[in-house]
């Protein structure tokens, strides 16, 4: 349904200069009755951290799905958040338009992530002019860390999950 893995993977490759060092992980409230998932770490880079949580339907589907990742910086390494944040909106629409989708995309713009300054966009999905889905991206830069946060849903979850979503954005702490 929504392919957080390939917009993600955008960060990782524009991000491939990666420090050694063990991140530490951020903490997030999930919302209460999302199920938390568990993100297999990459042994060979302990440098990235990924939490994942899905709410479900009252028939098990999944409807909204939101994802922490925390990327550790080298040291001198000087990331263009705006390019980066471009970048990942652009994977995104590629990957709707190949699933024949439509999707349009907000200026990126300021916002906060915990207590960090961000950039984030929004698209919205159409298929055959209905609008299905919605999903927020939303980056920002620690002194040797990157956050991404993206979370993604069909539209009328999406629309009234937005306390929830508020809710675990204000728990971070990064």
């Amino acid at each position: 349904m929504i392919r957080f893995c390939q917009s993600t993977c955008v960060l990782f490759c524009l991000l491939s200069v990666v420090a050694s060092a063990q991140a530490e992980t951020p903490e997030v409230s999930w919302p209460v009755g999302w199920e938390v998932e568990a993100v297999a770490h990459n042994e060979a880079n302990t440098a990235v951290s990924r939490q994942r949580a899905v709410k479900n339907d009252q028939g098990g589907t999944p409807v909204l799905v939101m994802e922490l990742t925390m990327t550790q910086v080298e040291p001198g390494h000087q990331v263009n958040l705006q390019g980066v944040l471009l970048e990942m909106r652009k994977s995104v629409q590629k990957d709707f338009f190949q699933g024949g989708y439509q999707s349009v995309c907000n200026k990126i713009h300021p916002a906060t992530l915990s207590r960090l300054a961000a950039l984030e966009t929004t698209c919205t999905i159409t298929q055959n002019g209905r609008h299905v889905l919605s999903q927020t991206l939303v980056a920002a830069l620690d002194a040797d860390k990157a956050y991404v946060l993206s979370y993604a849903g069909q539209a009328d979850a999406y629309k009234a999950s937005q306390d929830e979503i508020e809710a675990t954005r204000n728990s971070l702490k990064l």
